[in-house]
């Protein structure tokens, strides 16, 4: 499921103000999180669903507190959480019924993570700080790994269909980046 690449405006935009940047991406690990636990809790009949997105809250729960500590030693606060319009727009095309609404979480997820992944990787190559910059490679690789769980669950889903809704996905979050200005944050 390729995504088109971000606009190369967009690291510039970042680098300028790390602070939104960060306080940004300590809500996208949460909400990852959280994300992951709302599937336990539609779908516990899928065994294999319930111990990988377990995992996965595990590790988007210790991101967290990585985010946390990267702007405790930056003396940044928290800031609130003003929503994510990018991730509810992917949303709204997820289809109602089951188990096309398992399909399309799952691969709406997945779209979220690859983003992720992409934007936290051209982070991580232009950020002067070692410790930030190891940081967000590391990041970067858990978001590929967790991108490639939604994947591997979606095929399990919809052998057959997977692929095309994947690519279906895909464009239609060409077409949100493209409708909407950029910012400093992660989606």
């Amino acid at each position: 499921m390729p995504l088109v690449p971000t606009d190369p405006r967009w690291l510039g935009i970042a680098l300028a103000d790390l602070d939104a940047v960060h306080a940004d991406h300590l809500h996208c690990e949460r909400k990852a999180a959280q994300s992951a636990l709302s599937l336990i809790r539609s779908y516990p009949e899928h065994a294999d669903l319930v111990a990988a997105m377990a995992r996965l809250a595990h590790d988007e729960t210790k991101h967290v507190i990585q985010v946390s500590q990267l702007m405790a030693r930056r003396e940044q606060p928290a800031a609130f959480d003003f929503g994510d319009d990018y991730a509810a727009a992917l949303r709204d095309h997820i289809r109602k019924p089951e188990p096309l609404r398992l399909l399309d979480r799952l691969l709406v997820f997945a779209v979220i993570e690859g983003r992720s992944a992409e934007r936290l990787g051209l982070l991580a190559g232009a950020l002067d700080d070692p410790k930030s910059r190891e940081l967000y490679a590391s990041l970067a690789s858990a978001e590929v790994r967790h991108r490639d769980v939604f994947l591997s669950l979606a095929r399990g889903v919809a052998a057959d269909s997977w692929r095309e809704r994947a690519a279906e996905l895909a464009a239609i979050e060409a077409t949100i980046l493209a409708n909407r200005s950029i910012t400093p944050r992660i989606h």
